[in-house]
């Protein structure tokens, strides 16, 4: 399954230097001090998700309910 994912990049040199969540898996967000660790615990805390909300008896959207877009706007 793919959902769509969130991203921020930490302000404060105290945070981590990335932050994520998933939309149409509430609750479902993580942390990570590179790219590369933000997408392992991604992949975690998805898997993790997936199995608790099975185990409720949760509805799982079975494919994103969204998308992400950027735009550009005169500064």
């Amino acid at each position: 399954m793919r959902y769509v994912v969130q991203v921020e990049i930490g302000e404060k040199p105290s945070e981590c230097a990335y932050s994520a969540l998933v939309p149409d898996l509430p609750g479902c967000f993580t942390t990570g001090e590179t790219l590369d660790e933000l997408q392992q615990n991604l992949k975690e805390a998805v898997e993790g998700w997936l199995e608790v909300a099975r185990a409720q008896g949760w509805d799982v959207p079975p494919a994103p309910t969204g998308f992400l877009l950027q735009i550009e706007v005169p500064a």
